[in-house]
């Protein structure tokens, strides 16, 4: 039997509707200036819906303090049947002693298996965290959660707390937690991931730790500890604006290189002062990682060099059954030396059939593009091409290069070219236009010379 759906953005509509009936329920009142005695009496609403299994309640940047979390999180608790739960409450005031309590509340909520929780920016400090995180450790059958506390307090105790407590969820098998602006260090990032590597059953995670204070020990010993996740499968680590440096990005590569069931890998590292030393040493690395099917690498504004790109595709050139890659190597002083290296390392990744490469904001000129355009003509499964070359110094020549080796591109179903802000006139122009025009199989194309968008369908 369908369950319907009921979608409510007015109080007073879903406070008369008929609560017995609803089992399936989305009421979003984000910026409506609700307060405590508003939650209140949602929460008494709420209790008299007994056959409620899914609700999606979205009261964020409203007026909401401790006080209405707490008669909202009781109502909560007294809807036996929830299984599915999705509580929008950023941009509140609900504090330690309010998160606790609804910590607290969703604990007897027995039933819970799918829980998404974002409290972001609501002045919670390391005590919120830990009753958080305690309460839900009561959820036993939790096997999916999706929990936002960004732009909090929490620091390394509320951190380490937090991920102390999750692993009593022992039938987590999908994990999502956004920390970015937490003030968080090496020492929490090494508590939590030491914590999550006791969630044996974890098989999907996505950690954002963005805009932190994680330093090039913390990194490496967050890589180790997934080391232990055996069951991980899909990771994705966001580490941006944090100050990992060289050291950090070779110890990070060199632990997950032994995360010998991970397939499928997004890496985040942008703005973290890394080199030559540490690309290469990611890269040497990666080489071990022989089950990568789907990985992306985000290296936007480091300082890696021609050095540190050859360095890192001589690793990926080992990855063997990589189908799907996407590296952002944007503004990182590369030249045409270390693009034609890189582009020879791709061309041994013969399973490719996916590449996204953005060298935006770097000096290829026009034989790095030429050469790299005929690199990629080797990878024979490639059917799906991005290739972002805004601000490169590339010429009529550069233009016309490209066509040519692309053209060889046999099976090359799809392609963006971004080439905005370089020396291509209406000769280069010209010669890449007549040179695509012979990839026969190209039924997608997206071009952008300059300002001018030029895009085709069924070619």
């Amino acid at each position: 039997m369908i369950q319907q759906l009921k979608y409510y953005n007015r109080l007073e509509k879903f406070l008369s509707s008929s609560l017995l009936s609803h089992q399936v329920l989305h009421i979003n009142l984000s910026d409506n200036q609700i307060g405590d005695e508003d939650v209140s009496g949602l929460g008494s609403a709420l209790v008299n819906c007994i056959n409620l299994s899914n609700l999606t309640l979205n009261l964020g940047d409203n007026q909401i303090s401790a006080i209405g979390t707490l008669g909202l999180g009781s109502a909560l608790a007294n809807c036996i049947n929830l299984s599915n739960l999705t509580l929008d409450l950023y941009c509140n005031q609900i504090g330690d002693e309010g998160t606790s309590s609804l910590g607290s509340a969703l604990a007897n909520c027995i039933n819970l298996s799918n829980l998404t929780l974002d409290l972001q920016q609501n002045q919670i400090g390391a005590m919120g965290a830990l009753g958080l995180g305690s309460a839900l450790a009561n959820c036993i059958n939790l096997s999916n959660l999706k929990l936002n506390l960004g732009h909090n307090q929490l620091g390394d105790e509320g951190t380490s707390d937090l991920g102390s407590a999750l692993t009593n969820c022992k039938n987590l098998s999908n994990l999502e937690l956004q920390l970015a602006h937490n003030q968080i260090g090496d020492q929490g990032a090494l508590n939590l991931g030491s914590a999550l590597a006791k969630c044996i059953n974890l098989s999907n995670l996505s950690l954002y730790l963005v805009r932190n204070q994680i330093c090039s020990m913390g990194a490496s010993d967050l890589g180790s500890a997934f080391v232990n996740c055996i069951n991980l499968s899909n990771l994705t680590l966001n580490l941006q604006h944090n100050q990992i440096q060289d050291e950090g990005a070779s110890g990070l590569g060199s632990a997950l290189a032994n995360c010998i069931n991970l397939s499928n890998l997004a890496l985040n590292l942008q703005y973290n002062n890394i080199g030559a030393t540490g690309a290469s040493g990611l890269g040497s690395a990666l080489a071990n990682c022989i089950n990568f099917t789907n990985f992306t690498l985000d290296l936007y504004c480091n300082q890696i060099g021609d050095e540190g790109t050859s360095g890192l595709g001589s690793g990926l050139a080992n990855c063997i059954n990589l189908s799907k890659l996407a590296l952002d190597l944007n503004d990182n002083q590369i030249s045409s030396i270390g693009v034609l290296s890189l582009g020879s390392a791709l061309a041994n990744c013969i399973n490719l059939s996916n590449l996204t490469l953005n060298f935006g904001n770097n000096s290829i000129g026009d034989q790095g593009v030429t050469g790299l355009g005929f690199s990629l003509a080797i990878c024979i499964n490639l059917q799906n091409l991005t290739l972002n070359l805004d601000r490169n110094q590339i010429g009529d020549e550069g233009a016309s290069g490209l066509g040519s080796a692309l053209a060889n591109c046999i099976n090359l179903s799809n392609l963006a070219l971004d080439l905005q802000c370089n020396d291509i006139g209406a000769n280069g122009a010209s010669g890449l236009g007549s040179a695509l025009a012979n990839c026969i199989n190209l039924s997608n194309l997206t071009l952008d010379l300059q300002q001018k968008w030029f895009i085709y369908f069924g070619l």
